[in-house]
């Protein structure tokens, strides 16, 4: 179900230049607000949250699942790039959870990892905020990285939507509208890190059961359905 070849070819799609100063611009930002908040307002534990939940969780690790997500199979359709690698003797499954697993990686590393390290300049992980969020960076990063990748292969204009989902449904919709919420990948991960962090700084409006079953289940559903367009697309390639 992984092909190292496959897997490489992605990394390197994925880590060019251009797109990995991308890839880096949001989780720097994050670490300056970090510096600036702790130095500005000392260690707080519901501002660290704060950050957290409101710039990190709801910003950065949807947009960072969009640009790993569709940048690991949608430029390859787009340039038409996609039918060398599908002729080579790969099945197509494997090719898509490949393609996942390389954009889950760069969605944690890119998202998770400068998550902890600005809980930590925040209030150095003061009721276990800090990993609680990375906790709940590393759960969304799979989610998303199986929705975009499902985006990048049925869509031409999947950034833009992908964009356009994390920014008003997820960050906007996702934190406002009671009804959205429950809809929300940034909910379900929520859920699973109330259950890490003390008090009750970290919430969620869905319960743990619940958010366990829509994340396992988007993401196996989000994979699937994915490997089903890669076929069709193969099928209209030969015809």
């Amino acid at each position: 179900m992984y092909d190292p070849t496959v897997a490489r070819l992605t990394y390197r799609a994925l880590l060019g230049r251009r797109r990995a100063l991308i890839l880096g611009a949001l989780p720097l930002l994050l670490l300056v607000i970090a510096v600036a908040v702790r130095v500005l307002a000392g260690a707080d534990d519901q501002t660290t949250a704060d950050v957290l939940g409101g710039f990190a969780l709801a910003t950065m690790v949807p947009i960072i699942g969009v640009i790993a997500g569709t940048g690991a199979i949608g430029p390859e359709i787009d340039d038409g790039s996609v039918v060398y690698l599908l002729s080579k003797p790969i099945k197509r499954p494997t090719i898509i959870f490949t393609k996942l697993i390389v954009a889950i990686a760069v969605t944690m590393v890119f998202s998770a990892v400068p998550t902890l390290l600005a809980g930590l300049i925040l209030n150095g992980n003061g009721q276990q905020v800090a990993v609680a969020y990375t906790i709940a960076a590393l759960v969304a990063s799979i989610a998303y990285a199986a929705l975009f990748l499902l985006l990048g292969t049925v869509s031409r204009h999947a950034v833009v939507f992908g964009l356009v989902y994390a920014l008003v449904w997820e960050a906007l919709f996702g934190s406002l509208v009671p009804g959205a919420r429950t809809l929300s990948v940034q909910q379900w991960s929520l859920a699973v890190a109330q259950k890490v962090a003390d008090g009750n700084l970290v919430t969620s409006d869905v319960g743990l059961p619940t958010a366990t079953v829509l994340l396992a289940g988007v993401t196996v559903l989000a994979t699937w359905y994915a490997g089903q367009k890669l076929r069709s697309l193969t099928l209209a390639g030969e015809e």
